[in-house]
């Protein structure tokens, strides 16, 4: 497909840096990098428009893997295809992954970091504050008065909460329905038979190539870890089940204290959440094991994104399309709200972390430009007071 780089009112180099940015200075987990994203790119810059940016969300949604990572990918895609997704992932992935990386290297050195326990005290609490704001924004800039809209989110959002994970099934009819209400169907545009068959042939094609790797603990991780980017629905922590039961109880790779150790490293590094498969693969089988496992885990929501983006980007203007997405956007955002909840009971846990999740939601609320990064900065300096004289 022809790009759109003539039509981009930025330019490559531009979208490479603020997604090294990003990735440098994202606190928060999928929830707030999507707002971050929309606020960047579609509100401040205005280089994405909404249409775009609800279309790669819906994507997103309902393709297995990262949400945020497959969300960077296809903003990258938007304007500069293939090379403009690869490179936006690319830069949006690499810093997180070098910081577990040397995480991980600390981690083995000094067999455990209980200081990274007390950071997260502090810190997940903040992070908390800036989800919930980037949740807000989120469902006031795209749901707003449309009640049909609103009953679709709010019934993604206590379905979320009340299962505790995510459930592309709840997306697709979400999609459905606001398509049938909205904009039933006389005639859907069809994509070619041998176009539907290219895409078919990524399941076997990737079971046959991940199937035929044995042997080895390099093997093992690059076959389960693949696994896990191309099987797993859900975005950020909801990966966290699947790898427990792999990495825990079914090879032993990490004992519980280094699998818990492993998922807060997760959540006080910027970036996407998942990026804790570097981490993981550094404590299993060092800095090969991080490269396999970050590979493995990435690629496939990589395809995921760049496979089905032409058809996204060539049949979204049409009415059954486009309201099939706002469905699937309602639903996603709804999720996103309602993983905010489940997120909040595990991370505000006593008295002070709720104060610190209460005044970070003030401040960003009082104070528009407020930096994240500074936020998270003192929160993890208040979590290692607070654990010192606690």
């Amino acid at each position: 497909m022809e790009n759109n780089q003539s039509t981009a009112p930025y330019k490559l180099r531009d979208l490479i840096i603020y997604f090294l940015k990003l990735g440098t200075w994202g606190f928060g987990g999928p929830v707030a990098l999507a707002g971050y994203m929309h606020r960047d790119l579609v509100e401040n810059k205005k280089w994405i428009t909404e249409e775009d940016y609800k279309e790669g969300l819906a994507l997103a949604q309902l393709a297995p893997g990262p949400l945020a990572a497959q969300l960077g990918i296809y903003m990258g895609y938007v304007h500069y295809r293939l090379l403009g997704a690869t490179l936006a992932g690319l830069a949006f992935v690499l810093p997180s992954f070098f910081m577990v990386v040397a995480l991980g290297y600390v981690y083995t050195l000094w067999q455990g970091i209980p200081w990274m326990q007390a950071v997260f005290y502090g810190v997940g609490a903040a992070v908390i504050g800036i989800i919930a704001m980037s949740a807000f924004k989120l469902t006031k800039k795209s749901i707003g008065h449309n009640y049909l809209l609103m009953a679709i989110y709010l019934v993604a959002a206590v379905y979320t909460v009340w299962k505790e994970n995510e459930n592309v099934w709840l997306f697709l009819g979400s999609g459905v329905i606001y398509w049938l209400i909205k904009a039933p169907p006389k005639k859907m545009p069809l994509i070619r038979k041998g176009e539907v068959a290219s895409k078919s042939l990524f399941f076997p094609l990737l079971w046959s190539t991940t199937t035929g790797v044995s042997g080895g603990k390099l093997s093992q991780l690059f076959w389960y870890f693949t696994k896990a980017g191309a099987f797993v629905f859900g975005s950020g922590l909801a990966i966290v089940p699947f790898l427990y039961g792999g990495v825990v109880k079914e090879y032993g790779w990490l004992n519980e204290q280094q699998f818990v150790d492993a998922v807060a490293v997760a959540m006080i590094t910027p970036g996407p959440v998942v990026i804790t498969v570097g981490f993981i693969g550094y404590l299993t089988a060092g800095l090969q094991g991080a490269s396999v496992a970050a590979f493995a885990t990435f690629f496939p929501c990589y395809l995921f994104t760049v496979l089905p983006a032409p058809y996204f980007r060539k049949y979204g203007k049409h009415p059954g399309i486009k309201a099939f997405v706002d469905g699937v956007t309602g639903a996603a955002i709804g999720a996103i709200s309602g993983a905010v909840i489940v997120l909040a009971k595990r991370s505000l846990t006593d008295f002070y972390t709720v104060v610190i999740a209460l005044v970070t939601i003030v401040v960003l609320w009082k104070i528009k430009k407020t930096p994240e990064p500074a936020v998270i900065l003192i929160a993890a300096v208040l979590g290692l007071l607070l654990k010192t004289l606690l």
